[in-house]
């Protein structure tokens, strides 16, 4: 193996990170100095990462990182300004919610819609666990999220439906599947590869959430091409670095319509002759979509104090 080589990481720990280079899987760790210059990041180095390793004394270790040219980003934690890094270098992102068994709150999956329009990352809705939810409830979601300009798959892991569709979805691209615990990733990933050693678990019935069976993300390439990146479920999904007079450009229905608005600079709160008040009135626009950009500007200001 030479001296210095490029690879992905297809597995970070936090202490130590599997690349790939090669076809071979190689464990590194990272150099002390290591920072990313204006990120902070309690992960410097992320699954699908680019990055420069070095061969020292029969240790591999990573000693730069390539530029990025997309990532998924959330807040670290409550009041925090620092932020982690989900994943990097990604075609898509597949945000899987349930309705029930356990419920994704609407504000979370609009939390993380809101990061992939800001980074630029296509992201695709899987209502998963089809075959436990209510078909009145599903018809509702489905007319929020594709009135807003999603692509919503019903999926079931156990039943196979929209396994197929799901499957396509994935091939020869490198995809991040998102969600709450106990929506399923893992045991719909395993569905597409059975091929593919993934721990999956069960929903906890004392109190109805999912338990963590992915402790680490880990990209796994699929037989048909292309790589899925399996993450830990997660439980908030706080914004970064998105300014209050930007948001709006991140729910793609207030775009559609903000252009017929009286003022250039309204916020879309309180301005008279505001389309985008107008279209949510009229039900254009759904107003639990309009009540989580209103939350996240408010929770913004809880966060710059």
């Amino acid at each position: 193996m030479e001296n210095r080589f490029t690879a992905t990481v297809v597995r970070a720990t936090g202490s130590w990170y599997d690349v790939l280079h090669d076809g071979v899987t190689l464990r590194c760790r990272i150099r002390g100095k290591l920072r990313l210059k204006g990120v902070r990041s309690t992960n410097p180095v992320v699954v699908g990462d680019e990055v420069v390793c070095e061969s020292e004394g029969g240790d591999c270790v990573i000693v730069d990182i390539e530029p990025r040219r997309n990532y998924v980003i959330r807040r670290a934690s409550n009041l925090s300004k620092e932020s982690h890094i989900i994943a990097a270098n990604v075609d898509q992102a597949l945000l899987m919610v349930t309705l029930r068994s356990p419920e994704t709150p609407k504000e979370f999956a609009d939390r993380f819609l809101v990061t992939c329009e800001a980074y630029k990352v296509p992201a695709t809705i899987l209502l998963s666990k089809i075959d436990l939810q209510d078909a009145e409830t599903v018809a509702g979601f489905r007319a929020v999220y594709e009135g807003a300009g999603y692509r919503v798959l019903e999926v079931s892991a156990k039943e196979g439906r929209g396994v197929e569709e799901v499957r396509e979805l994935l091939a020869g691209r490198t995809t991040l599947v998102s969600g709450n615990s106990g929506v399923g990733k893992s045991t719909l990933i395993q569905a597409i590869d059975p091929s593919l050693d993934i721990r999956t678990g069960e929903i906890s019935d004392s109190h109805h959430k999912g338990r963590h069976t992915t402790t680490f993300s880990t990209m796994y390439p699929l037989a048909e091409g292309g790589a899925v990146i399996d993450t830990p479920g997660i439980k908030g999904f706080g914004l970064l670095d998105i300014d209050d007079a930007e948001l709006w450009h991140y729910f793609p229905e207030m775009m559609r319509v903000a252009p017929g608005c009286r003022f250039y600079n309204c916020t879309h709160t309180h301005e008279p002759g505001c389309a985008v008040v107008e279209a949510v009135e009229a039900g254009e626009i759904a107003w639990s979509r309009y009540e989580s950009y209103l939350k996240i500007l408010d929770d913004d200001e809880k966060y710059r104090k």
